[in-house]
């Protein structure tokens, strides 16, 4: 059972420059990211083994009607979600931020 779900600070930059863009774009479009968002977090909290592994023991979820994917990771009673990134950027090179 999952005691703690954990944003880092990283993904928690992630995720306000990605809102801040959308809202920068069209005012309101910002608030349906972040609804998005938070669907796919709560799935994961959830279901934390729904998404399937990429990396060693990194997980990846999708961001319905947005192109961002969560980068999280599963321990035994806690969820660290490390990144929400766009889909066009390499993952390769968000551990290295």
């Amino acid at each position: 059972m999952i005691d703690r779900f954990i944003i880092r600070p990283r993904a928690e930059t992630d995720i306000q420059d990605a809102f801040d863009w959308y809202e920068s774009e069209q005012p309101g479009l910002g608030e349906e990211f972040l609804t998005s968002l938070l669907d796919r977090l709560e799935t994961i909290r959830s279901f934390p083994e729904s998404c399937p592994i990429v990396y060693r023991d990194i997980r990846r979820g999708v961001v319905s009607r947005f192109p961002y994917l969560v980068f999280y990771i599963v321990g035994p009673s806690q969820v660290s979600v490390l990144a929400v990134l766009h889909q066009s950027r390499n993952p390769a090179d968000w551990p290295r931020r």
